[in-house]
């Protein structure tokens, strides 16, 4: 069983189960008030993290910055719903052993009756029994129950991240648009030319053909080019969307705090000499 200190720095680190997937954020820790012991710890489950589950402690070990639990993940997560007001009634307590009973075996195998009440610690508490007048401890703890002859100072880390979150859609889309081409084509046609040729002995046989005089009326069919002008719709290219990956840097700003201690500040009583 870890100490009641070693767990009151998990609070606000993450639980996971012993396959290394993270259940959730540890929320509250909840001693027995007969011994002191820690018995049960919330977790943050549900979606966003909006349910606190209730696990048991029983067996739970630090690894770094995670608490590692016996119990499942999907065994946290349909745990029992009971509130989390700070201190476990016996029905509570009862119905987290019925459900957890599986796991536990004997309700006496951690320590506990099944029947005790148990108050939490959280953030602003220490979770620690007084050890005052105990062996081993110096100096006495004026704001609440001596501890040991140390005061740990803690302070806040930022962790900054990244999350893919959607930034816009990109469409891609063809319309019509109509435009005037230009194009010089050249064209011919014929024109009417009168051509005069002297009799001769070669033609004056075609000559002398007709009467002497006579009225007559000679048709000649001319003929011209046209421009003509045909459309046809060809393929001209292909166009898709394609996305890039541009890697930049955004600076990002928190307010963390810190504990400081004082120097040690020493009352003189009396007369020295």
């Amino acid at each position: 069983m870890m100490a009641p200190e070693q767990l009151q720095s998990m609070i606000g680190k993450n639980a996971v189960d012993t396959s290394g997937d993270k259940i959730g954020r540890i929320g509250q820790i909840y001693l027995d008030d007969a011994t002191g012991d820690p018995q049960w710890v919330t977790v943050s489950t549900g979606l966003f993290g909006t349910k606190e589950s209730f696990a048991p402690l029983y067996g739970s070990r630090a690894e770094g910055d995670n608490l590692v639990l016996t119990v499942s993940k999907a065994m946290v997560k349909d745990a029992p719903n009971v509130e989390n007001d700070g201190h476990l009634e016996e029905s509570e307590v009862q119905a987290l052993y019925q459900y957890y009973s599986g796991y536990l075996g004997d309700q006496g195998s951690m320590g506990g009756t099944g029947d005790q009440d148990y108050d939490y610690v959280d953030e602003g508490t220490t979770g620690q029994q007084d050890l005052s007048g105990q062996a081993g401890v110096v100096g006495h703890d004026t704001s609440g129950p001596t501890t040991d002859d140390a005061m740990t100072r803690s302070e806040e880390r930022v962790r900054v991240g990244t999350q893919n979150v959607e930034a816009g859609r990109a469409r891609l889309r063809k319309y019509i648009v109509t435009e005037n081409v230009s194009q010089t084509v050249p064209v011919s046609h014929e024109e009417v030319r009168l051509e005069r040729e002297p009799i001769t002995e070669g033609n004056v046989g075609q000559a002398m053909s007709g009467g002497d005089l006579t009225e007559e009326e000679h048709e000649v069919t001319l003929h011209a080019e046209r421009p003509v002008v045909e459309k046809e719709t060809v393929p001209v290219e292909r166009v898709r969307l394609s996305t890039e990956t541009v890697t930049s840097e955004e600076t990002v700003s928190e307010q963390v705090r810190k504990e400081q201690i004082e120097d040690p500040q020493t009352e003189i009583r009396g007369d020295q000499r």
